[in-house]
């Protein structure tokens, strides 16, 4: 190098007022750094490339693109050298000097015709270059421009100026030397820096490598001596290529399961996935898988989730949430626009229609892959059902866009279910054989498939053969409130109001139900007051065939289900009465009829109504006394 005088300059303005901020505050992760510094030396490449179509004299005799990263434990320095374009000393001024100076906006902003096309590998960003100063005490940047002329060397420790020197050996292109500070030694090290250059550069279209580790002989230090002596042998650490932008049928599913392990990091094959690339208007490629197994913080909606987010094939986040909705959080893969708009932070992406457009499609897509595996594998869809079936169910009450697409992706157990809970039935398939004159989607909620199956109010169903769905999922009744009707086809809870049974008449809803049926049976008259307060009213029911009574919701009531899910978050609920139903017919409520002793009536309507309680996965409110009133019963029986 000359003995060139180094010159000292002021950053701009701005670059003073907002470098502190960005290299403490403006990124979240402080491997990030390698990762912009990877991307602008492949930004340099592809622009050498690009203009070496029109002028190939700008390889000189250079001509194999690469990226290389080599450090100094004993210095405690990293070097990422590129032999892409290069810059000139006034070119450094303005793109190192000028914070969200951006070299290659102007670079296609002098491109025209199809040439902004051809120009899609080049990268849009010139903010990333100061996150290295997250981790370095001072960095030195050399570079030559590809076009000819003296080579620079730039230096600073990220406070308010910067020097500039003349250099005259320097090759072409960039290398940038980060001073290491004492926190950040780690970056020195080979195995952490393989690990972070293979997360960010696998999509980068050149080698980026790196010193091929080697283990010395031991007992032969001459051998040690020459190796030492000899330039050190670089391997390529990246793949060179990354596996989404490559045509589908060039791309193995073995390929494809192991990329799902790498952006996912599952050590399980992915169940499904969808590769597709779109042109036109907006140009992104998607890669989309679905896991076979739920992660451990599926229901924490406040997790990190989301698609890894590419542009023009640079890494710009792990989990861009923007892209589908929350209910498809566990949906793995990756993005890779062309033109999205993003923060000068790359990690913020803007809200406007594009990103809209793509979340829009994206959603369609995961939602057009669920519904193919459900049509051609049912036996792979229940699998997936059984793992991620309750958050997809939010999605049937949160969007109203693809209700009706996801309603037919849902899946119950009935009370036709074949094997309990674990065999499951569609809407559609429920329909189709529903019975004749049914004009109603029957359904019942529980605590528990075992405590749903076996209610009372499912007794004249099952003796009719009338298919009733079976929920006991925390999030079902607050799915039905917001889940009415399926393809006009209304959906009715069979443990509210005076169900119509098929092939009834719905003439009596027109009638005064309560007046007319106090009129059918004289218990009623008999039982209310001794109930009194704890019912809104009391009736002979005709859904019971083998129980002696049941607890009726009515319609605007909130169910056992979601009034516990209340209470549980401290909410105080309002007091709800049911309607008390007994079954006529049954021996119990025959003998209760013919009870004199109105003492004794009194204790055997009371264990009736807690019975009845139970029955359905309530609770007592005085277990103590329901228990004293059955010892009194039993006594008196013994």
């Amino acid at each position: 190098m000359s003995e060139a005088q180094a010159e000292t300059l002021n950053f701009q303005t701005e670059a003073k007022q907002l470098l502190q901020l960005m290299i403490h505050s403006l990124y979240s992760n402080r491997e990030i750094f390698l990762r912009e510094l990877i991307s602008n030396a492949s930004d340099a490449i592809d622009k050498l490339r690009f203009q070496a179509i029109e002028q190939p004299d700008l390889y000189g005799d250079d001509s194999e693109l690469r990226i290389d990263v080599t450090f100094d434990q004993d210095a405690k320095t990293l070097c990422i050298a590129d032999n892409g374009i290069g810059m000139n000393r006034d070119e450094v001024i303005s793109h190192l000097g000028t914070i969200a100076k951006s070299g290659t906006a102007e670079f296609l902003a002098n491109l025209t015709g199809d040439q902004k096309s051809d120009s899609q590998l080049i990268g849009q960003f010139g903010v990333g270059f100061y996150s290295a100063f997250m981790v370095a005490a001072e960095v030195e940047v050399r570079t030559r421009s590809a076009a000819g002329g003296d080579g620079v060397v730039w230096r600073s420790s990220g406070e308010d100026a910067y020097t500039l020197e003349a250099a005259d050996d320097l090759p072409r292109g960039t290398q940038v030397i980060l001073h290491l500070q004492e926190d950040a030694l780690e970056f020195a090290e080979d195995f952490r820096l393989r690990s972070i250059v293979r997360k960010y550069s696998d999509h980068i279209g050149v080698p980026v490598r790196m010193v091929k580790a080697e283990m010395p002989a031991a007992d032969d230090e001459d051998k040690d001596a020459e190796k030492d002596a000899a330039e050190p042998e670089l391997e390529a650490v990246n793949s060179a290529k990354a596996l989404w932008t490559r045509s589908r049928s060039d791309v193995e599913d073995d390929e494809y399961k192991e990329f799902y392990k790498h952006v996912s990091h599952d050590f399980d094959e992915p169940l499904h996935w969808s590769h597709n690339k779109v042109e036109g208007k907006l140009e992104y490629t998607s890669l989309l898988y679905l896991p076979k197994r739920a992660p451990f913080d599926l229901y924490n909606r406040e997790a990190p989730k989301g698609l890894k987010l590419y542009v023009q094939r640079v890494f710009i986040m792990d989990d861009a949430e923007q892209f589908l909705p929350l209910y498809l959080r566990f949906v793995k893969g990756v993005i890779d626009s062309n033109d999205l708009p993003l923060n000068v932070s790359r990690e913020i992406l803007q809200q406007d229609d594009r990103v809209t457009s793509i979340r829009n499609a994206v959603t369609k897509r995961v939602l057009t892959m669920l519904g193919d595996m459900a049509k051609k594998k049912p036996e792979q869809y229940q699998e997936f059902w059984d793992e991620f079936g309750e958050v997809l169910k939010e999605g049937a009450g949160e969007d109203f866009a693809n209700r009706e697409t996801l309603a037919k992706l849902l899946r119950f157990a009935s009370t036709k279910s074949e094997d309990g809970a674990k065999k499951t039935v569609s809407l559609d398939q429920y329909l189709e054989r529903k019975v004749e004159d049914q004009e109603s989607i029957y359904y019942l909620c529980a605590e528990t498939f075992e405590t749903a199956s076996r209610s009372p109010h499912l007794e004249i169903f099952k003796e009719r053969g009338v298919e009733v769905i079976v929920l006991f999922d925390r999030i079902d009744e607050w799915l039905m409130s917001m889940l009415t009707e399926f393809e006009g086809t209304p959906f009715v809870d069979v443990m509210r109001g005076d169900v119509t049974l098929p092939g009834e008449a719905k003439a009596d809803e027109d009638k005064d139900g309560d007046d007319d049926t106090e009129d059918e049976h004289p218990l009623i008259e008999r039982i209310k007051p001794i109930l009194d307060d704890k019912v809104a009213g009391v009736r002979p029911s005709k859904r019971l065939t083998g129980s002696p009574a049941c607890l009726v919701l009515s319609e605007d009531a909130m169910g056992i289900q979601m009034r516990r899910i209340m209470e549980a978050n401290g909410q105080a609920m309002p007091a709800s009465k049911p309607y008390f139903e007994f079954n006529p017919d049954h021996p119990l409520v025959q003998r209760l009829d013919n009870e004199a002793d109105e003492d004794r009536f009194g204790e055997l309507v009371e264990v009736l109504f807690d019975q009845a309680s139970l029955a359905e996965g309530g609770s007592l409110q005085d277990p103590a006394t329901y228990v004293e009133r059955l010892n009194r019963l039993l006594l008196d029986l013994l």
